[in-house]
């Protein structure tokens, strides 16, 4: 029997690191190993008890069927409000849709509009999926570094620079994932400034950790500061972070009505309508209390301030102080070249990281996943003795070396 082959779109993406890293942590704890597992932004609180209710709810009432493509109107109402109570936005129903997760909106949005050659901006560090999806799409990434010296964040400058006539989109992403950088009112004022002289850039805003902030910082999304952008802009959202409801794979976006068609029309022929039980879940999370949103993202930030003080007491570490989100991204420079007491020399993150799993037991990924070095990112979406016993190991394992 002949061998299938593969698409050639196939070669162009990889597995994500950080999921083959928390799979090789649940190999080695199936093994008896004692591994503190920091890899995966996945909140460790339970879904709300509110929510839980209302798909119990909506099963009695044998909401089962197929749902529409764009998503229950119940649904669409909701992040309609949602996005005027947070964010001062209005949008017309029809200018809404929802999807498995935001990150099938962002794999629908590169798929309906990128032609082989166009080009989409993407500021490192990122999202470990903007790269792939783009060259899913035969689209070019255009990858522009920002490193601590700009506190993870795009320049104008930068923006500039990248733009060239076949760029089709910038993507943003704030609270940022690996870097918890948030771009304030002023940053994305200045941004808009040199996207006004581009009218062929458009924008995508990932806002997936909206209300996990830390410090009392302001969050500011793109069409909400410039509105004269707002119809070359997708405004990405979801339930997974800050309702703890990864599982239930739902993601929304707001944009130009074409804009909306179009990724419908595409969605129309993968997954269809989006699971109708998450659905209603999802209308009561976003239709419900809303305070207990507050609290977790005050338990994310003692352990952020836990974890930084410890890592930035290492020598050879250091460490920005994340506005939001849950990750740290520390730069490991410092322990670049150093010896194990195994005699190995560690001379990149990729060598680092093994050698913390190991050696020490503690699993985070590399900065090179996210498109920047030498850096590792460590999730604080695990409770606190686990965050805390993690920074340890690492500190202990950093004095090991010689």
């Amino acid at each position: 029997m002949a061998e299938i082959t593969f698409s050639p779109r196939l070669a162009r993406i990889k597995l994500s690191p950080s999921t083959l890293a928390a799979q090789r942590v649940r190999d080695l704890r199936a093994a008896g190993r004692d591994i503190v597992g920091l890899t995966i932004g996945e909140p460790d609180f339970e879904t709300p008890p509110h929510v839980k209710r209302a798909v119990i709810s909506a099963l009695e009432r044998n909401e089962t069927k197929y749902p529409p493509i764009f998503g229950i109107p119940q649904l669409r109402e909701a992040v309609r409000n949602k996005f005027i109570r947070d964010n001062g936005l209005d949008y017309a129903i029809d200018q809404i849709m929802v999807g498995t997760g935001s990150k099938q909106i962002l794999f629908n949005t590169l798929q309906a509009t990128i032609s082989a050659g166009d080009e989409v901006i993407i500021p490192a560090p990122y999202w470990i999926s903007y790269l792939d999806m783009t060259l899913v799409a035969d689209g070019t990434p255009v990858v522009v570094t920002c490193g601590m010296e700009s506190g993870f964040k795009l320049t104008p400058a930068q923006l500039e620079a990248a733009i060239t006539p076949r760029t089709k989109w910038l993507m943003l992403n704030s609270p940022g994932n690996p870097s918890g950088a948030i771009y304030s009112r002023a940053e994305l004022l200045a941004l808009a400034e040199v996207l006004r002289r581009h009218p062929q850039v458009w924008v995508l805003s990932d806002d997936i950790y909206e209300h996990l902030r830390f410090d009392g910082v302001e969050f500011c999304t793109l069409a909400q500061v410039a509105p004269d952008l707002r119809e070359r802009t997708l405004t990405v959202n979801g339930v997974s972070k800050a309702y703890a409801m990864t599982g239930f794979r739902l993601g929304y976006a707001a944009g130009p009505r074409s804009l909306i068609n179009a990724m419908v029309k595409m969605q129309s022929q993968s997954t269809a309508g989006v699971n109708s039980l998450s659905q209603w879940a999802a209308v009561e999370a976003l239709n419900g209390p809303q305070e207990f949103i507050a609290e977790r993202a005050a338990a994310f930030q003692e352990r952020r301030d836990r974890l930084l003080e410890i890592l930035n007491a290492v020598p050879g570490i250091t460490c920005d102080k994340p506005e939001g989100a849950f990750y740290l991204f520390p730069r490991i420079e410092g322990v670049l070249g150093k010896t194990t007491p195994a005699g190995q020399v560690i001379r990149s993150e990729q060598d680092f990281v093994i050698y913390l799993l190991e050696h020490a037991g503690v699993a985070v990924v590399q900065g090179e996943a996210y498109g920047l070095s030498p850096h590792i990112r460590i999730s604080i979406a695990y409770d606190l003795d686990s965050v805390v016993e993690g920074g340890r190991r690492i500190a202990n394992a950093v004095a090991e070396l010689r």
